[in-house]
């Protein structure tokens, strides 16, 4: 995914942009990076944070960069944020976002300007330095930003610092969020409407999709007015989302507690376990709401070890990441031996690391492991955002059990499967459960899910879910 901090302020905001950054450290894995403007002019520091945190890599820079301008982010890719010289004047630019058009893109640029970009490991170019000689196009940064909106096939939204102030447009669909903060001595710009609250700031806007404005130390400026369609990521609430953000106005903790209360009201107390848990963290708040909703405690039968293992997607390496999901739980076996455990998960991606939950639940002594994932089944590898690492849907489990059952693979087979009615997504459902090993399966249902947010159908993107683009 990945996220980001700017600021605009009439003093230094050093301070400001590391921790508004650090904030975002949930967001991403592989890179972090901060760019300021200041009596030195541009400055720049990135660093690798796979196996240390971003405050640990960043504290050095931290003392040693200054500016009343500064971006930087988390992200999960390529090194950002980007310092660039063009004929619109110097700027640095950090993205979020996904290109799924990327050698269109190239080849178009190649062909019009010759133009030429840095080679990445493995062949691959910098999506953000693309972006930026994309904007290059255009007579202004506005003009530009707007023709990659309309140009990129995904999602973008971009941050880009000037000598004068920070330009911050949302996705045209809105899929992720931008949010402005104020105080007295300027004003900042968050992927997290959180992450500023320490810092002083006060919520001051959300922008909207397609919105564009300029941030100075003195004002905010909307340069390029919203556009009205929505699609903001449902998935933002059910698993990337921290527990104090909100989006659009609904708060991610309550949304989960929302969702593990219709969990429960599906269940209709088909099932009696003794203890519902959540996996750790995403699943803690689902779990929680289902535990108030059903009357069954809720207790932690494990412990996630957080001092060294904070995040088990770390390594880029599938098998390394498996092997620290299963370092990083610890049992409680006085919380498991002899007990019948439901347990709720974020989602079901490839299904590894669930299963390996479960067995070593059984291996302390659980007697039943009813699961009970808090989105619907992921059905469709995203197009709009980098959620996972995934190649193929052949990597969703869902996929590969559809696979195994039917001879060609439509979209309107798929659709079959999506529907939570049906007798193929009953077997499809019931063929997971098998090879996971779990009591019983239920997935939340999307039209719960729908109404867990709380926000109307037409604003939300459930791509992932059931195949439908904007």
């Amino acid at each position: 995914m990945g996220g980001f901090f700017g600021v605009a302020s009439k003093k230094n905001c050093t301070l400001e942009l590391f921790y508004g950054i650090d904030y975002h450290s949930h967001l991403g894995t592989r890179r972090g990076g901060m760019a300021m403007y200041g009596k030195e002019g541009f400055q720049r520091a990135i660093h690798n944070i796979e196996n240390s945190p971003f405050r640990t890599k960043f504290e050095k820079d931290a003392e040693e960069l200054e500016g009343h301008l500064g971006i930087g982010c988390i992200s999960d890719y390529e090194p950002q944020p980007l310092l660039i010289q063009s004929h619109l004047g110097s700027f640095a630019i950090t993205t979020v976002g996904k290109v799924n058009n990327l050698q269109e893109l190239l080849k178009e640029t190649y062909h019009d300007g010759r133009s030429h970009f840095q080679e990445m490991s493995g062949g691959q170019i910098n999506t953000t330095e693309l972006i930026a000689s994309l904007i290059c196009k255009s007579d202004t940064i506005v003009e530009g930003i707007r023709y990659v909106q309309e140009l990129v096939d995904g999602s973008m939204t971009v941050l880009v610092m000037t000598k004068d102030g920070i330009y911050a447009a949302r996705d045209r669909c809105g899929r992720t969020p931008v949010v402005i903060g104020k105080r007295e001595d300027g004003y900042c710009v968050s992927f997290e409407n959180f992450a500023y609250l320490n810092l002083g700031f006060e919520h001051d806007k959300e922008l909207q999709p397609a919105e564009i404005v300029f941030v100075t130390p003195d004002s905010v400026e909307t340069v390029n007015p919203p556009g009205t369609e929505m699609k903001i990521c449902s998935f933002l609430w059910v698993y990337y989302g921290y527990p104090t953000s909100s989006y659009e106005g609904v708060n991610v903790e309550q949304m989960r507690y929302t969702c593990g209360s219709m969990l429960a009201k599906r269940d209709n107390k088909s099932v009696s376990p003794d203890i519902v848990a959540g996996v750790p963290d995403s699943g803690i708040a689902h779990a929680i709401g289902y535990a108030n909703e059903s009357g069954i405690p809720y207790a932690r039968p494990f412990i996630k070890y957080t001092p060294t293992w904070p995040r088990s997607f770390m390594p880029a390496n599938q098998s390394q990441r498996d092997l620290i999901a299963r370092m990083k739980l610890i049992p409680v076996q006085e919380l498991i031996k002899g007990k019948k455990l439901l347990l709720i998960d974020d989602s079901i991606v490839r299904g590894t690391q669930l299963r390996e939950t479960t067995e070593f639940l059984y291996r302390s002594g659980a007697e039943e492991v009813h699961v009970r994932p808090a989105c619907p089944p992921l059905l469709y590898g995203c197009k709009y955002l980098n959620f996972s690492r995934s190649k193929s849907d052949l990597d969703l489990i869902t996929r590969r059990v559809i696979q195994e059952r039917e001879e060609e693979v439509t979209p309107e087979v798929l659709a079959d499967y999506a529907d939570p009615c049906s007798c193929k997504y009953a077997e499809m459902v019931e063929e997971i459960r098998k090879q996971q090993n779990f009591t019983t399966l239920r997935y939340h249902r999307l039209d719960d899910l729908v109404e867990s947010i709380g926000l109307p159908p037409c604003k939300l993107c459930t791509y992932c879910f059931d195949g439908k683009e904007e």
